[in-house]
């Protein structure tokens, strides 16, 4: 997928009806933001956790750090075509 919007505030956190409402959050001090992406190529598999764990070139990789939750986060664009390179080699 590609980005293709500045991230914003998530309006479910302010909705109680929604799965997703966070009584926490206020309109001035939103809690969780989005950004709006678009489909770009579906990968031939999915690369596990524990792939990018030991792959040569991605020590240094945000979701690789102990503590860090599996949320958007940022990817440089060498570590990005590494995990490419992966989810198109076979498994």
């Amino acid at each position: 997928m590609e980005v293709v919007s500045e991230s914003y505030p998530d309006p479910t956190q302010f909705d109680p009806k929604s799965d997703y409402y966070d009584p926490k959050s206020t309109k001035e001090k939103p809690r969780w933001v989005v950004v709006d992406v678009k489909f770009v190529e579906k990968f031939p598999r999915l690369v596990e956790l524990s792939e990018l764990r030991v792959e040569p070139g991605l020590e240094k990789m945000l979701v690789n750090r102990r503590g860090q939750r599996l949320s958007i986060m940022p990817v440089t664009p060498e570590e990005w075509k590494i995990v490419e390179k992966m989810a198109k080699r076979k498994g």
